[in-house]
């Protein structure tokens, strides 16, 4: 089911996080107040059981930079409902764009399990939403205190950025594991952009610039999908496990959100 989003629910989300900002100074507590209109903006009217112990994410509890926020999530298919959950949705509260990723999972996958590094503007609930193929829902949050990720000022060389965008690294772990979770790990270079951030030299905004997707195959069968937003950190980092049958030829193909496309492979050999 495809997400509804109101735009004046994200204006009152965005007030929200900041009137808690300047009320409780750099370091406000997560607040839990967010979560009703962001989950009306959302999921809205639908249910979700909340707190599911098959949903597992580890953060630090205080990040060092919230422009790079270590965030790793798990998930034991085999506690879920009778149907295996599908996609998995990233909402930071109380960043100014809420979404920060979704996942569109497959069996190649196995129990999911994948770290990734996200950016918090503000203290926050950082929640994933797992959804069934028939709709179910399931919640998991965790309170992370970091700041600054998503908004202030960048010293821009424009000619760079747009040079070194867009080049991946990608590799499995060795040795090989058929039949059982193998560990991948992917980089592509990007900035990211939230469209909030100032260039240092003329104080403007910069535009958005993002990857906004990337589809990962398996001997050409599909493995994940990841819906990027700008709640990704710079340079977005995924370390995946996936079960490869046989030896075989591991893709990606991302695009930005210019239209741009990059791919890479990565080979495992047996």
């Amino acid at each position: 089911m495809a997400i509804v989003v109101k735009h004046l629910l994200f204006v009152k989300i965005a007030l929200a996080g900041m009137l808690v900002s300047l009320s409780s100074g750099a370091w406000a507590e997560a607040d839990p107040k967010l979560w009703p209109v962001v989950k009306e903006a959302f999921f809205a009217q639908r249910p979700i059981e909340d707190n599911v112990p098959f949903i597992v994410l580890t953060a630090p509890k205080r990040a060092e930079s919230g422009a790079q926020v270590p965030f790793s999530i798990a998930v034991d298919q085999t506690q879920a409902d009778a149907n295996a959950i599908k996609k998995i949705y990233i909402i930071v509260d109380a960043n100014p764009i809420q979404l920060a990723a979704t996942y569109h999972l497959t069996e190649q996958l196995g129990k999911f399990n994948l770290s990734t590094r996200i950016r918090l503007e503000t203290d926050s609930f950082v929640r994933a939403i797992g959804e069934t193929a028939d709709g179910k829902l399931y919640m998991s949050a965790i309170p992370i205190r970091a700041a600054g990720g998503c908004g202030g000022t960048i010293d821009n060389d424009e000619a760079a950025v747009r040079a070194s965008a867009g080049k991946i690294k990608m590799n499995i772990e060795a040795p090989a594991s058929f039949g059982s979770p193998t560990a991948a790990t992917f980089i592509i270079k990007h900035p990211m952009r939230t469209g909030l951030q100032r260039d240092l030299v003329s104080q403007g905004f910069l535009p958005a610039f993002y990857i906004k997707k990337a589809d990962f195959v398996y001997n050409k069968k599909p493995v994940m999908t990841v819906d990027f937003g700008v709640g990704t950190s710079e340079d977005p980092y995924l370390k995946f496990n996936f079960i490869p049958a046989t030896a075989g030829t591991l893709e990606v193909q991302a695009v930005d959100n210019e239209g741009k496309s990059f791919s890479h492979q990565t080979e495992l050999k047996s």
